[in-house]
């Protein structure tokens, strides 16, 4: 039996590991000589190798796509923006100076309506209404402190 041990492979984690390991390098060499060899063979192909009719096919298309391009419009939009850089300037002085009138009309009415002797009346109602929920939470808490004692 022990000679029938001694030539039988033995696959330890240690023996898998490693080839593991070695299958991974191997692909990985595979992986980047295929995206080396893509990227050179694109770069290859230069002006020389193209036939007439390809470079003629080309430039028509080239042609093609240009005369297709809206330049009217893009003049015209060319010009509605640099009329939107104009215009804020002359709309923010006048936003300004409209929105400082109303903030300060809002604080006049606002200082007015504290003036205003029903609100006045009002919260001293609320103040003394206030106070007396307070004196009776603090009344119950002493009733129950002392029940309890």
């Amino acid at each position: 039996m022990e000679g029938q041990q001694s030539w039988k492979p033995r696959l330890s984690f240690r023996n898998a590991t490693i080839v593991l390991c070695l299958v991974n390098v191997i692909s990985v060499l595979l992986l980047l000589q295929g995206f080396l060899s893509s990227a050179s063979s694109r770069s290859k192909i230069s002006t020389s190798q193209l036939t007439s009719a390809q470079l003629r096919y080309i430039k028509e298309s080239e042609e093609i796509r240009l005369a297709m391009q809206p330049l009217e419009l893009i003049k015209r939009v060319k010009e509605i923006q640099q009329e939107a850089y104009v215009e804020p300037e002359t709309v923010k002085v006048k936003d300004t100076k409209q929105t400082a009138a109303a903030d300060l009309s809002k604080r006049l009415k606002d200082l007015r309506s504290f003036n205003d002797a029903n609100s006045l009346k009002a919260l001293e109602e609320w103040r003394k209404r206030k106070m007396e929920r307070a004196r009776l939470r603090q009344l119950e808490k002493n009733e129950t402190l002392a029940s309890q004692a």
